[in-house]
């Protein structure tokens, strides 16, 4: 019983260290009571199962609102919304088993050179970077440090991965105190200080360019008809107009509209296409809109559309992350969910990274969702993004810590690329985040209103930017090498016990 109990005290404390409740000391612990469960367990289907248990606390306590998307804006009901929530979270959590089945392995290796430590955390992290390419990702381990001066420094270097494998290591080394292992084990730990002599983030400057970024508050439930369309792209544009008057005689290099409910769309709608061009004309500014383009056999595409003060599209980038259930239903549940989009049927994928000339500088721009993907946001930055926009609708999410979640993931995305993060939002979170993540200012949430901003073009590029996704790569073979030894102990245990028998 006490194996499992400790399981559900680390599915409880990765919640704690997040958005809702942000206690983030905890994140060097979190781990420990998983780990001790799993040395002490030595059945491998226990050690699943409780790994899987722990990861359904986790997902159930962190992602809770995506039971409201799905009852709500799904179209599920409480009930259905609640079961395929479930389903869900059943699914997520087999990363956590396959974690604990291995971990255990590594945590009960006695014989030899003590390694667990490194071991176990370069495991962590190889089973974090899975959970995007394996269908949803959302918050890693080392997202908790993002207001962690010294463990912030790895993010440049090795990515929010980086400080995963540090919150990992600590935890084993806990672990291993509260299991009273050797205490030679802790050495692995004896580079940890090194960290306070790695480059400092960047300090808080002003910006010398200007934004304006809009939060026009639009309802997901509104019921559109011709008129209240062409009423809600007036309220936009008096917006921006308001707010680039208000900045007097400073210019504003860019006007960002969010990504929003409303059937706002650039390409099929010639009023509202003459509207967002007259507007960059009279504003001598770049607009940078989200739309709904289509691709060449009419499937809807969530874009972003550049305009240039001579009012001509520049640029459109079409999303290539789409969101599950948002934006696609994934098989085999297209028969009893819908998109939470008004869009009928799912959208089709974006096929590249766009970056977009502005002026003599070039900026990039992903939508809501892909800044869970830090190997895909620093790729604008590598093809020469200067500054980067994301454009979001987290209204979604009703009234629910996901704002707060996604906020500090986009703040992670500026730390590891040291870029200005400027972010649009239907109904918040819209923020200005600077290159070492910190957030500027920030937009009330639930009000329609305007933000004129601050930042600055930056050229340079980090480790992180450069090589990507390194680290987990590296982090891949450690745990390999830790696992090669044992495995091969117990194929040999057992053939002897055959020849025997």
């Amino acid at each position: 019983m006490l194996n499992w109990l400790l399981a559900v005290a680390t599915g409880g404390l990765l919640v704690l260290i997040f958005p809702r409740f942000n206690v983030v000391w905890l994140a060097p612990f979190a781990l420990a009571p998983l780990l001790i469960a799993a040395a002490r367990e030595a059945r491998p289907l226990r050690r699943f199962l409780m790994g899987w248990l722990c990861g359904g606390v986790f997902w159930c306590g962190v992602c809770y609102w995506i039971q409201f998307v799905l009852a709500v804006h799904g179209g599920l009901g409480e009930a259905l919304g609640g079961a395929v929530f479930l389903l869900f979270c059943a699914i997520k959590a087999l990363h956590l088993a396959v974690f604990t089945l291995l971990a255990g392995i590594l945590m009960r290796r006695t014989q030899g050179v003590p390694r667990a430590i490194p071991a176990v955390a370069a495991l962590w992290v190889a089973v974090e970077v899975t959970h995007g390419p394996l269908g949803f990702a959302w918050l890693a381990l080392g997202n908790a440090g993002i207001d962690m001066g010294v463990p912030l420094r790895l993010a440049p270097l090795a990515g929010v991965y980086g400080i995963s494998f540090v919150f990992a290591a600590m935890s084993v080394a806990i672990a291993g105190i509260a299991l009273r292992r050797p205490r030679v084990e802790l050495l692995w730990l004896a580079p940890l200080p090194f960290l306070a002599f790695l480059p400092t983030m960047p300090d808080t400057r002003p910006g010398q360019e200007h934004a304006l970024l809009v939060q026009p508050n639009i309802s997901e439930t509104e019921q559109w008809t011709d008129d209240s369309v062409i009423r809600q792209g007036n309220a936009l544009a008096d917006a921006t107009l308001r707010g680039v008057l208000m900045a007097g005689e400073r210019r504003t290099e860019i006007v960002v509209w969010p990504e929003d409910p409303a059937p706002l769309y650039y390409y099929q709608d010639a009023h509202f296409h003459d509207e967002v061009n007259r507007l960059a004309q009279v504003t001598h500014a770049y607009m940078l809109v989200g739309t709904v383009a289509r691709a060449a056999d009419g499937a809807p595409l969530n874009s972003a559309v550049l305009v240039s003060p001579a009012g001509k599209e520049v640029s459109r980038y079409d999303k290539v992350n789409l969101v599950p259930f948002g934006e696609f239903v994934p098989w085999p549940l297209g028969k009893i969910a819908n998109t939470i989009s008004s869009e009928a049927g799912d959208f089709e994928r974006g096929k590249r990274v766009v970056t977009s000339p502005m002026g003599s500088h070039y900026i990039g721009t992903f939508i809501c969702y892909e800044s869970v993907f830090p190997n895909f946001v620093r790729q604008f930055v590598r093809d020469g993004a200067d500054v980067l926009f994301t454009i979001s609708n987290d209204g979604w999410f009703g009234k629910s810590a996901a704002r707060d979640q996604h906020l500090s993931i986009v703040r992670m995305r500026a730390a590891e690329n040291r870029r200005w993060i400027l972010r649009a939002a239907n109904d918040g979170v819209t923020a200005t985040i600077d290159p070492a993540g910190r957030v500027m200012g920030h937009l009330p949430f639930y009000e329609a209103a305007t933000s004129y901003t601050a930042f600055n073009f930056i050229a340079q590029q980090t480790v992180y930017t450069r090589f990507g996704d390194w680290f987990p790569g590296l982090c891949a073979l450690i745990a390999a090498a830790g696992l090669i030894g044992p495995l091969a102990a117990v194929r040999m245990r057992e053939s002897r016990r055959s020849a025997k028998s």
